[in-house]
Formats: structure tokens, C-alpha cells, sequence
């Protein structure tokens, strides 16, 4: 065990342990909105910013992909800190003001607005919708793409993401709401990957089960029978 102490308080943390699970132990909230406990630490989003303080030095860095190793003194509100997440808040709105949580998360930090070129994109690149599909779904449907102020989260080669099984993952992690998914008919549409899937219904019943082409990658992942998904949920119980 490893002594932390963070805002002045004090406790002892496993090695390893980032300042951002020890801060949220303490019920010490750091802003984050590119961290999710089903994916591994990536620091995109750069709001976690905090200070650690070693003598007369500090050092402001992430706290949500920052291990701790060794005892540390950390001030997740300190002069610093919060001058650094502030710039950072007010480079995302400027990329993104159209998004609630940003809008949040600047007026807890006393900002009303942006003092950088607005962009009006929708999307802040923090990867959630990228990864949470590549480890979490395993379809890789979707990728990063170009570099620097290019860079964008696309699928593969651009077009169709062919690989999207519309499980909508990608929507349910989005910080800005950059990604949405609806249905139309007999089709389920997430337009931000130009991905149209069929729907299929239980051959019992009639009610909806989930897109078909996501019914045939659970079927071939799982090793399931190939009418497995021919019935909902509950005609499958009912007919055992």
C-alpha cells in the first residue's frame, strides 16, 4: 500500500492505483469525459488535469492514466489546476459548444464562453465511440483518422461502417451526444457512420429482436444455433 494524501486528505491506495480512482474514493470529484471503467485509461479529453505537489515543484498532469508508485501529495483544485483545466475547457468549447455537458461542466468552472475561433463540430475526440468498440464490442467498426486539427473518427476507408452490428455502444458512451441512433421503419440508422441495418422480428410474436446482421455476429461469435435469435427472449423461454 502506498499513502496518498489529495486535497488534504489522507489515505493508502494499491501500487498502481491512478490519482483518479484514489480522488473518487475519497469522493473527491475530478471532471473527466473521456474515462470509463470498461475501458483502459486514455487522457483524450485532458480535463482531469491535476496537481502533484514534491517540495517547492509541482507538476500538472492527468490524473485518470496517472499510476501511483510512489507517496504523492496531489491538489485537484489548486490555482494551478484549475487555470489549466480551464484552458483546456475553453479549447473544447471552442471545438464543441453545442454540447450540454461541456456547457456543465464551463459553468462550474466559471467560464460562459470561448475565447478561440468556434469550430461548431459536435465532436471532442476524447475515443470513447472508437474503443468501446474495438475492445469492449470487438467489431472495429470505426477508427481515428487524419492527424492534428484533421482528425476525425470515421469508419475504416471512409463510406459505410460495414462492420457496425448498431448495438449502439458508441452512442451510450458519447460525452456530447455527437452520436445518435434511431429507427425508421424496419431499420435502425446511426447516420454519423452512414450505417443502415435491417431489422429482425421474432417469428412468434412479431416483436423486434435487434438488427439482424447484430443477430448473425452474436450467433458466429457465440457458437449459437442458427435460429437462436428466430425468437425473442421470451418465445424462446415459453417454447422450452
Amino acid at each position: 500500500m502506498i499513502a496518498v494524501t489529495i486535497n488534504g486528505k489522507k489515505s493508502e491506495v494499491e501500487r498502481g492505483t491512478t490519482i483518479l480512482k484514489a480522488a473518487a474514493a475519497l469522493n473527491i470529484k475530478i471532471p473527466t469525459l473521456c474515462n470509463h471503467e470498461l475501458l483502459e485509461p486514455y487522457g483524450a479529453c485532458r480535463l482531469c488535469l491535476v496537481e502533484i505537489v514534491e517540495g517547492d515543484r509541482s507538476t500538472v498532469t492527468t490524473s485518470c492514466n496517472y499510476p501511483i508508485t510512489k507517496p504523492l501529495v496531489v491538489e485537484t483544485e489548486s490555482k494551478t489546476a484549475v487555470k489549466a483545466r480551464r484552458m483546456v475547457l475553453e479549447m473544447l468549447l471552442a471545438r464543441c459548444n453545442t454540447s450540454p455537458e461541456l456547457d456543465r461542466l464551463a459553468a462550474k468552472h466559471g467560464l460562459s464562453g470561448s475565447r478561440f475561433e468556434l469550430r461548431y463540430d459536435d465532436c471532442i475526440l476524447c475515443g470513447l465511440c472508437e474503443r468501446v468498440c474495438r475492445e469492449v464490442v470487438g467489431a472495429n467498426a470505426i477508427t481515428f483518422a487524419q492527424r492534428g486539427a484533421e482528425r476525425v473518427v470515421v469508419p475504416p476507408f471512409g463510406g459505410e461502417a460495414e462492420q457496425c452490428i448498431g448495438c449502439g455502444a458508441c452512442v451510450y458512451v458519447c460525452p456530447t451526444g455527437a452520436i445518435q441512433i434511431q429507427e425508421d421503419g424496419d431499420q435502425k440508422i446511426i447516420d454519423r457512420w452512414s450505417r443502415v441495418l435491417e431489422l429482425k422480428y421474432c417469428k412468434a410474436c412479431g416483436v423486434e429482436v435487434a438488427p439482424a446482421f447484430q443477430c448473425d455476429y452474436f450467433q458466429k461469435k457465440a457458437d449459437l444455433p442458427e435460429d437462436f435469435f428466430d425468437l425473442c427472449r421470451d418465445c424462446r423461454v415459453a417454447s422450452r
